[in-house]
């Protein structure tokens, strides 16, 4: 990968960035990029992180409100690999990771929705953050 294609990845979100206190401590900077690396297909739907903070880390995104297609897309990415991988597990530690903060962890999950309109009327959205004890 160039400097210029490394330095897009990282701009758009789509690429971690070294320079963490907690995996540099632990020297999983120390492979870049030969043992740590990133793959996605062409629309940038579908990444998959490899030795980032987690052995593995897939991700399934895109623009819009179709949760179900992301959904789908993460869920056939998942049966693949577990059909594939095969990962450390330890009868007392749990998944064996890259990231301490991770150890144990199977399967984390997480959604991120943009709303870009909901902070617009700031009454409204301090009466739904109050709600729901944001």
């Amino acid at each position: 990968m160039s400097a210029a294609d490394e330095a897009k990845l990282i701009d758009d979100h789509f690429l971690f960035k070294n320079g963490k206190d907690n995996t540099e401590a632990c020297g999983l900077e120390r492979d870049w990029p030969s043992a740590r690396g990133i793959f996605h297909n062409d629309a940038k739907t579908f990444l998959s992180w490899i030795n980032e903070e987690d052995e593995l880390r897939i991700i399934s995104m895109q623009p819009g409100s179709d949760i179900g297609a992301v959904f789908e897309r993460i869920s056939r990415a998942c049966a693949i690999f577990e059909k594939k991988a095969k990962f450390v597990l330890d009868d007392h530690l749990g998944y064996v990771v890259s990231c301490p903060t991770n150890l144990g962890t199977g399967l984390r999950g997480s959604c991120h929705i943009h709303l870009p309109n909901l902070g617009q009327n700031m009454e409204y959205f301090e009466q739904i953050a109050d709600k729901y004890y944001v």
